[in-house]
């Protein structure tokens, strides 16, 4: 629901709405590997839902981030608040008030995504049932070529296939 009125979503663990379910069923994912989620409920949910026959491994780390006082609300709610206006300044950088600081979700997920990797079985692809925040962190540090945090944005529902060679990823597909 959150998504949809475009607000930050991030610590609240909200299920999947209908619309979003309806949206899920009607693309065309890759076949699953090792699958990993956040402990989130959407992302359980939607593991579920595209994955059935496999049993997803949770891995905290890999959660969104925590928007603190913006969690719950959206631009036009915040668009009087000067700590908005504060973070906004910032490009993005500032911590979010009584939340985390931007560059150390990114460093938790970049150090997530390598502890999950190194668990996947040898000759096994991961597949990553991940929020929009966290497939953005991800690609900024490791993708090639380098593009900025917001570049990576992506539609719910959607991702990449990639390519990750222990050091660099590359896109080879959008979902």
């Amino acid at each position: 629901m959150g998504n949809s009125e475009l607000r930050y979503i991030g610590r609240t663990d909200e299920a999947l709405s209908f619309i979003g379910i309806s949206e899920l069923v009607n693309i065309d994912y890759p076949p699953c590997g090792y699958l990993i989620t956040s402990p989130m409920k959407r992302c359980i949910q939607t593991a579920e839902l595209i994955f059935p026959d496999h049993t997803p491994v949770v891995c905290d780390g890999l959660r969104e981030c925590d928007f603190g006082e913006f969690e719950g609300k959206n631009y036009i709610e915040l668009s009087m608040d000067s700590r908005y206006q504060r973070w906004i300044d910032s490009g993005g950088e500032d911590a979010f008030p009584d939340g985390e600081r931007p560059a150390d979700f990114k460093k938790r997920c970049v150090e997530s995504f390598l502890k999950c990797i190194s668990e996947v079985p040898e000759g096994m692809a991961a597949t990553f049932v991940v929020h929009g925040g966290t497939i953005m962190a991800v690609l900024e540090h490791f993708a090639v070529p380098k593009k900025s945090y917001y570049d990576w944005h992506i539609a719910n529902g959607h991702g990449y296939i990639t390519e990750f060679d222990g050091e660099k990823i590359t896109v080879t597909e959008k979902i």
